[in-house]
């Protein structure tokens, strides 16, 4: 059968929150975040300008962005982790992803993306690995999802350090770069 467009929107498939997380699940979930920034910097290696403001899909985003848009998101799920952590229940703030891809930072050369979300994974992973088994029942509540378990936000994360860099190696498979 052939791909469409919404098959390349998720090429690794689509998330669903788990209940909770096993430790072996929790490892594997921080080693998918560990890995992030250099899968993504080999993900994005050896392309060119044009190659980079090329779409992953018909109506998606360019490679770019989405190489600057993982860095945005992950700051902001390694504060809301530290939230979690240090006030009970927090209500975190969504953000407009779409306008935040729309901003001039979204522009400029991924190296300083790869250069951000090397240094924040080095923390992330440093603070993720310090965890008692505790604290990933600790919550957050989110306006536009509700309240979820920090194993949950975990699996989010660990999922959406793979399923951006798949976006991008299936749009240089399908372009032949």
């Amino acid at each position: 059968m052939p791909s469409t467009a919404s098959d390349f929107r998720y090429p690794i498939g689509g998330f669903s929150f788990p209940p909770s997380l096993q430790p072996g699940q929790r490892q594997e979930a921080i080693g998918n975040i560990k890995a992030a920034p250099s899968h993504l910097r080999s993900a994005v290696q050896g392309l060119g300008d044009a190659q980079l403001d090329t779409p992953h899909r018909p109506d998606g985003w360019n490679l770019r962005t989405i190489a600057h848009h993982v860095p945005d998101s992950h700051l902001n799920a390694y504060t809301r982790f530290k939230l979690a952590l240090t006030e009970e229940n927090p209500t975190i703030r969504p953000y407009d992803q779409e306008k935040w891809a729309e901003l001039a930072d979204s522009k400029i050369p991924v190296e300083m993306s790869l250069r951000l979300l090397e240094g924040l994974h080095a923390r992330w992973v440093a603070l993720l690995e310090s965890l008692p088994e505790s604290a990933w029942s600790r919550t957050l509540a989110h306006p536009e999802v509700g309240t979820l378990r920090l194993d949950q936000v975990l699996a989010l994360y660990g999922w959406h350090s793979r399923h951006h860099v798949a976006q991008i190696a299936s749009a240089r498979e399908r372009n032949g770069w």
